[in-house]
């Protein structure tokens, strides 16, 4: 049995407290002209920053997701910030963002949008394989294992998480029983190596414009449903009173609550009356995520809403609010990573750099193959690695117009994710067979 020390901080409240003041330090320096702070932005996005600073915060004992004593693989207290973001501030964000959003706009953006997601997806499939395999040659200690402890199993859930996000990652390791008490080794790969991506992506946001000059790419569709945007928000623009907050709030989290009561039923009635649902090797397992159904009825929400007269809502600065509840989102999201786990298994942790590796650069290949801007690069990475949960932060850097794209997106690696991930875990038993490892 484990035991985690209890941080400085351990009431949700008084952490809760803590990240917003940061996030107002963050913002409050972002906006200084002239001398360090100005210089420092333009180095670091007030975005990452949002992330990073809680990150280092757990990684010194003052936060913490976790702690206490271990018991069958989980900590026996945690804390909830993430769950109620995730679940509450995201659907939510994703409403107040896409309801001005022009859906033909969005379908203009053409098919590379899909070209980079796929992409994506093929780089985790073969990414962990090949990662496997270089590490195994180099340090074959670190991949032996037999029975429900072969590496490959662990590994498995690592590909479920990286295409498609948690459902997925579960699913993987109820089909092949990784050992329990070295699965958390595997989750800290998971969240380490794909939120040290998520920063870097998040950089190469605030410098998309020498990178698609770089790449060659044609970014007008993009360009276009920026403007089309923005010439709405000035049509409509008006100093928002509190009536338009209230109203705002409300409309978005009543949406929510709809959203979450009918995730509920809806994967409850699937997985008990489908059994390509239930069954947990279907490739329409994911059908049967609650959190799937949320962020789909959420963005659906938002879509119905963009064709009545709701969507004036963003003259009062509907995209801002929703953007609050995106930075809120990341910050949660950045105290999940202990920065000092990160040399207790340097093994795996070279297996997920790796396997990051190669899933970038098939990204950029193809993205300079056929043009494709970089928003389409991040947001088509994000979707397969972060999931719901990080995709729409993703896109909503690059323009808050852009967070249902992310959405949108992350729906299809839910589809998608428990398929490709048992080709990937497929491939990484036979390395580890032909290798002897197992």
């Amino acid at each position: 049995m484990n035991y985690k020390a209890a941080p400085l901080f351990t009431n949700d409240l008084v952490v809760f407290g803590i990240l917003m003041g940061l996030l107002a330090f963050i913002f409050y320096t972002a906006h200084l002209k002239g001398g360090f702070w100005e210089k420092f932005y333009k180095i670091v996005p007030a975005l990452l920053l949002a992330y990073v600073l809680p990150a280092v915060l757990t990684s010194t004992n003052i936060i913490a997701t976790e702690w206490g004593n271990k018991i069958n693989g989980h900590f026996e207290f945690h804390s909830n910030l993430y769950h109620i973001a995730s679940r509450l501030l995201l659907p939510a964000s994703l409403i107040l963002m896409t309801l001005s959003i022009d859906l033909k706009a969005v379908f203009n953006l053409g098919p590379k949008a899909l070209i980079m997601f796929f992409t994506g997806t093929l780089g985790i499939v073969i990414g962990g394989p090949i990662a496997l395999a270089i590490v195994g040659y180099f340090s074959p200690e670190t991949v032996v294992g037999t029975g429900n402890d072969a590496l490959w199993r662990g590994l498995s859930t690592l590909a479920g998480s990286w295409i498609g996000g948690g459902a997925n990652q579960a699913a993987m390791l109820e089909i092949f029983h990784y050992n329990q008490q070295k699965y958390g080794a595997t989750v800290l790969v998971d969240i380490f190596v794909a939120n040290i991506w998520m920063a870097i992506l998040l950089m190469g946001a605030a410098k998309t414009q020498a990178i698609d000059r770089w790449l060659k790419a044609d970014t007008s569709a993009i360009e276009e449903l920026k403007l089309k945007v923005s010439s709405f928000v000035k049509k409509v623009e008006k100093i928002p009173t509190l009536t338009d907050y209230m109203m705002m709030l409300g409309i978005a989290f009543f949406s929510v609550a709809v959203s979450l009561k009918s995730s509920g039923y809806i994967s409850e009635f699937l997985h008990d009356n489908f059994h390509f649902v239930s069954d947990k090797t279907s490739f329409f397992s994911s059908l049967g995520s609650a959190f799937f159904w949320l962020i789909s009825l959420a963005t659906l929400f938002g879509v119905l809403f963009s064709y009545t007269k709701i969507r004036n809502f963003e003259g009062a600065g509907a995209s801002k609010m929703g953007s609050v509840f995106i930075y809120i989102l990341v910050a949660t999201i950045g105290m999940k990573m202990d920065l000092g786990e990160i040399l207790k298994n340097p093994g795996l942790i070279f297996i997920g750099l790796i396997w990051m590796s190669i899933h970038a650069g098939l990204l950029i290949l193809v993205a300079k193959m056929i043009r494709a801007p970089f928003f389409f690069l991040a947001v088509g990475s994000q979707a397969n690695v972060g999931g719901a949960a990080s995709a729409p932060i993703v896109a909503a850097a690059f323009h808050p117009a852009l967070a249902s794209v992310g959405a949108m997106l992350a729906i299809v690696g839910y589809v998608v994710g428990t398929i490709a991930a048992l080709i990937s875990a497929g491939l990484m038993e036979w390395i580890s067979k032909v290798m002897g490892w197992i």
